[in-house]
Order: C-alpha cells, then structure tokens, then sequence
C-alpha cells in the first residue's frame, strides 16, 4: 500500500473522532488505492497477511466504515457486497457501473438530481440506486470473451 493512501485513511478516521485502530486503517487504505469497488475476500486478499488482520474484523470494519460514511457498499447480482472507500467526489448520490461479464463495479459521476418516479398511494421512496450495466474495457468486444475470463478474479 502507498504511503499517501495510508496516510489518507488516517486523516479520514481521524475526522470521524473515533478510536484509530491498525485494520480500520489498513482496510480503508486498500480501499482508497482501489480502482474499483471490491468484494470482502479481495480486501482480505490485499491486506498484508503477515499483519493478521482476520476475516470477522475486516467484516466489522468495513461495516464500520459504511456506518461512518468512509466507504459505501453496493449489493451485486451475485449477491456479494462491493465496498468502495467514500472519497469526497462521490459522498453522494451517483451512478455505478457494472460489468455484465466479469462483475467489476465501479463508480461513476455524481447523479445531478434523483429521477422522478411516480410511486402508488402510501408509499415513501427512502433511496435510488442507479447502476448502468455492460462491458468493462477488458470485456468489451475488442477482446476475446475466453480470453477476459482468464484475466478476472471473481
């Protein structure tokens, strides 16, 4: 991990006040150098394993950091969570994009305003979710579909 992203997950623990612990800081720095939202077993995957962070404590952490508004978490059709560190540029509502073939998640600009949708009688909208499916640039049709399988962990 880079020095700038650890340093960066200190910074953003440190503004929520709470107790800065080796693991908060550790995920949220794999999560920041990231270039993409990443499923638990590849935050593990990343982590250092001479470190011993074990895999219920990075299931708290990145709860924790969801809770603390430090990394969001996107459900997948695979019925995986995706987490993703909050950096300032997506604190809000904004669009994901999911690739149809390998599953990688990534987030995209800001949503300039929630989209208007009429809703029956007594019912409340609480959130939108807006994810835009497809070919990622390693699946797209300039590659050989058995030849993207081969490069993506799922």
């Amino acid at each position: 991990m880079k020095p700038d992203h650890h340093h960066t997950a200190e910074q953003s623990i440190r503004r929520t006040g709470a107790r800065m612990t080796q693991p908060r800081i550790l995920v949220l720095s794999v999560l920041f150098a990231a270039e993409r939202a990443l499923t638990h077993t590849e935050v593990e995957s990343r982590l250092p394993a001479a470190l011993g962070v074990n895999r219920v404590t990075i299931y708290r952490v990145l709860e924790w950091l969801t809770e603390q508004g430090l990394a969001h978490k996107i459900a997948g059709e695979d019925r995986v969570w995706r987490f993703n560190a909050a950096a300032h540029q997506h604190a809000g509502p904004h669009a994901h994009f999911k690739c149809s073939d390998c599953g990688q998640v990534l987030c995209l600009e800001p949503v300039p305003a929630k989209p208007a949708v009429k809703l029956p009688a007594g019912f409340r909208q609480q959130a939108v979710e807006l994810t835009i499916k497809g070919l990622c640039s390693d699946c797209g049709p300039s590659r050989g579909k058995s030849a993207a399988h081969g490069r993506h962990q799922h």
